[in-house]
């Protein structure tokens, strides 16, 4: 028996007609496609389906059209070679599995939690999005069997992995959980009932982040492995007294693992709570005055990685209460970073050319798009004939792609660019770190489909949904950010209108 919401309709195609086919209105229009295809031949992805407003997408929602039994389409499109009888008898949604029917739409698979283990369920599923970590982890050779607890959740974070891209259902991190608690102590506390206890999911990221950096070998691209190759970047910092400005200014190098994001009064945008913490005053001793003085302390990016971390520093010690107290202002972060402004000058320099492309790119794809909202409003049709706003963006796109500095492209792991895209947001609702509830939200490889990972239950989620995680009250707050590297290379297929 058909579903519920289901129409009939007809198709017409080359000179013939398909009567009666039963149309699922609550499915999106890549499954009408599908079809179409078993009809006709014709790949989805070379069906133009001529429907209400326009050609049929994949995403179409079909409730929307307002359809109604016997309905005409037209598609035209050019058949290939018909798919041969399938080997297996075909199943259908309704007589799937859960676990079958995830693999089969290929949604990302969630983590149980195994009793307020959602901060280190979050941090798991975020740092997936970094394809080279998941590849090196694959190449571990360790086991589980060792007397360094480091070694053994290394190994245990492969399997993981593993069965997360296996498993149709919710997978038990109980193994990887077992390790982490010997190799950290810290994460086994419980509550005077026996309960586990809520832990910060910043310290699971950090200590997961530096065990990782310890026990993962070389990075094929280099000497130095994955972690410290794309996840780690370095600092030029400037030490100057105040007190005593004829003291010479010490100038260091030191690697950090993420940014942090002060967050006070002033604060209500990413880039100045970055801004604000990479400029300190400090007290210590002066050689020059012979007593403690106050130095300010600078520092600046001389190497962008990858990917790159921030720490939205919400939460503070709260004696009275003997309780990490949190910081609920609103916070704004950008989905498009430019961490230039966080460089040296020297590395600054680097990027100049890169920055003016980039605008010219912007303003190509800007007038495509606006080429794209004016052929749909006349009606006009697509046709595969390059536009020459599509020739600009693709002409645009290569020189972005040459303008790069040759030093920093060959820094595999570096970001050549300083351009960074939003890749994960890991998320706290509560009022403190070790109470309430996390939250991993994450891009799925290189589509613009977001997920909310919320521990067992996985959900797709829109970019304003992610919009909505920048503080100012009692919802899911951003706690920390994942950001990866933009890639500039010239695309195959024109940009598509939003």
């Amino acid at each position: 028996m058909p579903p519920a919401n289901t129409i009939k309709v007809n198709v017409k195609w080359s000179g013939k007609k398909f009567d009666d086919i039963e149309l699922n209105l609550d499915e999106p229009g890549l499954v009408f496609k599908a079809q179409l295809f078993a009809l006709t031949g014709v790949e989805p992805d070379r069906q133009k389906i001529i429907a209400k407003g326009g050609m049929l997408k994949d995403d179409t929602d079909m409730t929307k059209l307002g359809l109604k039994a016997g309905h005409n389409f037209m598609m035209m499109g050019t058949a290939g070679e018909l798919p041969k009888a399938p080997e297996k008898k075909i199943l259908f949604a309704e007589d799937m599995t859960e676990a079958t029917l995830n693999k089969a739409m290929d949604i990302p698979i969630g983590l149980v939690n195994l009793g307020n283990t959602c901060y280190m369920n979050a941090t798991l599923q975020c740092l997936r999005v970094v394809p080279e970590l998941i590849q090196d982890l694959q190449k571990y050779s360790g086991g589980t069997d060792n007397l360094d607890a480091g070694s053994n959740m290394t190994a245990s974070l492969r399997d993981l992995y593993r069965q997360l891209n296996a498993s149709g259902h919710g997978v038990m991190p109980a193994g990887f959980l077992t390790y982490l608690r010997k190799a950290f102590p810290q994460f086994s506390q419980q509550g005077r009932d026996g309960v586990w206890m809520q832990q910060d999911a910043e310290e699971c990221w950090s200590q997961l982040i530096s065990t990782l950096k310890a026990k993962l070998p070389p990075h094929t691209e280099g000497k130095l492995n994955v972690i410290s190759q794309f996840m780690q970047g370095e600092f030029t910092t400037t030490l100057k007294c105040d007190d005593a400005p004829e003291e010479e200014a010490v100038v260091t190098k030191e690697p950090f693992a993420k940014l942090d994001c002060h967050i006070s009064s002033n604060v209500n945008y990413l880039h100045n709570g970055i801004l604000e913490s990479l400029d300190q005053k400090i007290e210590k001793n002066s050689s020059t005055l012979g007593r403690s003085a106050t130095y300010t302390k600078s520092q600046r990016i001389s190497r962008l990685p990858a990917y790159l971390t921030v720490n939205f520093v919400r939460f503070f010690w709260k004696p009275t209460e003997q309780v990490k107290a949190k910081i609920l202002r609103k916070v704004k972060f950008p989905f498009d970073l430019d961490a230039s402004q966080f460089c040296t000058n020297e590395l600054q320099g680097k990027l100049t050319n890169t920055k003016m492309k980039l605008r010219e790119l912007d303003n190509a794809e800007t007038a495509l798009k606006r080429r794209q909202r004016l052929d749909k409003e006349a009606g006009r049709m697509e046709t595969d004939e390059i536009s020459d706003e599509q020739k600009a963006v693709h002409a645009a796109q290569a020189a972005l792609e040459g303008s790069l500095d040759p030093e920093l492209v060959q820094d595999v792991g570096c970001n050549p660019s300083g351009q960074y895209e939003l890749a994960a947001v890991l998320t706290h609702i509560g009022r403190t770190a070790d109470s309430g509830h996390y939250i991993g939200w994450a891009k799925k490889g290189d589509t613009d489909e977001w997920y909310k990972y919320d521990d067992e239950k996985v959900s797709p989620v829109q970019k304003d949904d992610i919009m909505k995680l920048d503080g100012g009250g009692d919802f899911h707050v951003a706690y920390l950010a994942l950001y990866r590297s933009r890639s500039f290379k010239a695309k195959s297929e024109p940009v598509k209108a939003d």
